[in-house]
């Protein structure tokens, strides 16, 4: 038999073994409307199902609880996630992290405080004179730019109470968000830099209504994960694959381009591991102990009591991280449970 016929002979064996593969399910974090982020998603998919030689089917879900529980089950084999999803991910769905998105801005990744021109005061220290007036429309308490960052950097360090200085709260997407303003459905909206740029893009009428009151600082961008025990080959494949794409040169790397500014404006991607995550685990530090100082105890000890405990999980997330960077399979631990702002001790 000849070397040729052995070639392809071998060729077609190995096609044959990845059609025969199950597909792997790709969880995308509910930023957009369902169906508008697996177009967004569509040619990258493709690229990473050849690259990879098995199917990779895009799960897009509604909301960020459907997708934590999709990773709960065990549905999810590869997921972009951010914030408590990604720390959840990699502390207790026995996922690593592979590598991080990428942007060229540096105003990207900034969580950002919307208003109508026309209906609102001028300033964001004015409209904060004005409790019980406004409607907020926000992201869910997982997602860090519409939920985790304003409480943190603009809410708890103002000692607002959002769920009492607000008439109303609900909760949407990003782009929803600022067109529930501009359409007079909310008084303030929370989106981000990244998304009110492509808002102006696609409702341009709409987007001159509105008015920016705050910006907060940079925060982590979101992170590729994947099920630590799939085969660590195509891991090592999948890794390589990602930190390549958009940087070759000519046509083909044009259009690698075009997909990734089509997906929320990305340069490409990082190669990363667990440790990538520990500035997300110290946003939520900070979050749970401002919400911890702010809420009402019966007396002081149960306060530090709380605060103890607090510094504790936190280290002790902290030093898994550290240990599971590029760590093999490991069981599910406990995470750093996340005070709710709301959450009092009387």
């Amino acid at each position: 038999m000849s070397g040729r016929l052995l070639l392809l002979l071998a060729m077609l064996w190995c096609a044959v073994a990845a059609a025969q593969q199950p597909a792997l399910r790709f969880g995308i974090l509910p930023n957009s409307d369902p169906l508008e982020a697996r177009n967004e998603w569509a040619p990258v998919l493709a690229g990473m199902s050849r690259a990879l030689g098995r199917a990779v089917e895009p799960l897009s879900l509604t909301s960020y609880d459907a997708l934590e529980a999709a990773l709960r089950r065990g549905d999810v084999d590869l997921a972009l996630l951010s914030g408590q999803l990604a720390l959840e991910a990699a502390t207790r769905q026995s996922m690593v992290v592979l590598a991080q998105a990428r942007h060229d801005d540096p105003g990207c990744c900034r969580s950002v405080l919307v208003a109508r021109r026309d209906a609102m005061p001028g300033t964001l220290d004015q409209m904060l004179t004005m409790p019980g007036r406004w409607r907020l429309a926000r992201g869910e308490q997982q997602s860090m730019a519409g939920y985790l960052v304003p409480w943190l950097q603009l809410f708890l360090p103002r000692h607002i109470r959002p769920e009492s200085f607000f008439v109303s709260e609900t909760e949407g997407y990003h782009q929803s968000n600022a067109l529930a303003v501009a359409n007079g459905e909310a008084d303030l909206g929370i989106t981000t830099s990244g998304d009110l740029e492509r808002f102006s893009r696609r409702f341009p009428q709409e987007y001159r209504r509105l008015a920016v009151l705050w910006r907060s600082a940079q925060f982590p961008d979101a992170h590729l994960l994947a099920r630590r025990d799939l085969p660590a080959p195509l891991l090592e494949r999948l890794q390589a694959w990602l930190t390549a794409y958009g940087r070759t040169p000519g046509p083909g790397g044009d259009a690698e381009r075009a997909a990734l500014r089509q997906l929320r404006d990305f340069s490409g991607f990082t190669a990363a591991d667990d440790t990538a995550l520990l500035s997300t685990a110290q946003l939520v530090y900070q979050l749970a102990r401002q919400s911890a100082l702010q809420s009402r105890w019966v007396n002081d000890d149960a306060l530090q009591a709380r605060l103890r405990r607090v510094d504790r999980d936190y280290a002790g997330l902290t030093a898994m991280l550290e240990a599971e960077g590029g760590m093999p399979p490991m069981p599910a631990r406990t995470q750093v449970p996340v005070v709710p702002v709301s959450d009092t001790r009387r």
